[in-house]
Order: C-alpha cells, then structure tokens, then sequence
C-alpha cells in the first residue's frame, strides 16, 4: 500500500492502528506528525532477531522509564500511558524490520498485537496512535 499525503489523516484518532506501507511514504508521514503536533518516533530494529533485542531498542528508542520491564505487559503499559513522550498523539515508524520478521515472526506479530491494543486504548481516550511498518518488499 502507498500512501499520498492526506490519504490517511494523522490527526484523526479513529482512523488509528498498525499500517503497512511503502517506506518512501515515512517522510509524508513524519511531516503530516509534526504539522499536527504529533509525537514522531523511529525505531530501528536492525539486527533485532529476538523479543529481548526488539524491547531493549524500543525502551531506548522511546526513552521508557528505568523501571520498564522489558516483558510484553510492561511494554502495553508503557504506550497506554505515554509519559516517557507526553504528546497529544503518538506516531511510530518502525525501520529495518527484516531481520525480525525472518528470525521471530511470533514476536514481530505479538509486538503489532500490543501496538493495537495501544491504538485501541488510545482512541478510547480520543488519541491518535499510528504505528507503521515497512511493506517486506521495501525494507533495506
């Protein structure tokens, strides 16, 4: 799926959840977050193979608090309640997720299960939460 800006409205907590996309579209992406004041975050999961890898890059990338616990609940807490970024809404690029997706298919599919569960909450809360991941025909 390629996106052209404005097809998919960041500011709009309905429209939130876990997206597939070209990874040329991340630029579109990012300049529609900083237009809505959304908080932009990117993480790179090169040479993540593993659920212990791919934690400890989010809870760096994202700055998450020294007490995190690096297990999945820890992880579903830390994005419902986003004080390691305050931010009307959060949106997250995810690079470089080839390695994960060939090594730990289960956690990449288990992380996307806790970004929706976090897109869900969030729009209980009338928050955008977007997360995006690069189609595997893209990702290098």
């Amino acid at each position: 799926m390629s996106l052209h800006e404005g097809h998919l409205d960041l500011s709009r907590p309905l429209l939130g959840g876990i997206y597939d996309v070209d990874r040329h579209d991340y630029a579109a992406l990012a300049v529609q977050a900083r237009r809505h004041e959304l908080a932009l975050c990117r993480i790179d999961l090169a040479g993540c193979r593993g659920k212990d890898a791919l934690l400890a890059r989010i809870a760096d990338t994202l700055h998450l608090p020294e007490d995190f616990g690096f297990n999945w609940d820890a992880l579903a807490d830390c994005l419902r309640d986003p004080a390691w970024q305050p931010a009307w809404g959060h949106v997250l690029l995810f690079e470089h997720v080839e390695a994960l997706r060939d090594a730990a298919p289960h956690d990449l599919a288990v992380l996307r299960g806790v970004l929706d569960d976090a897109a869900t909450f969030a729009l209980e809360h009338d928050r955008p939460f977007f997360a995006f991941f690069p189609l595997p025909a893209t990702d290098a």
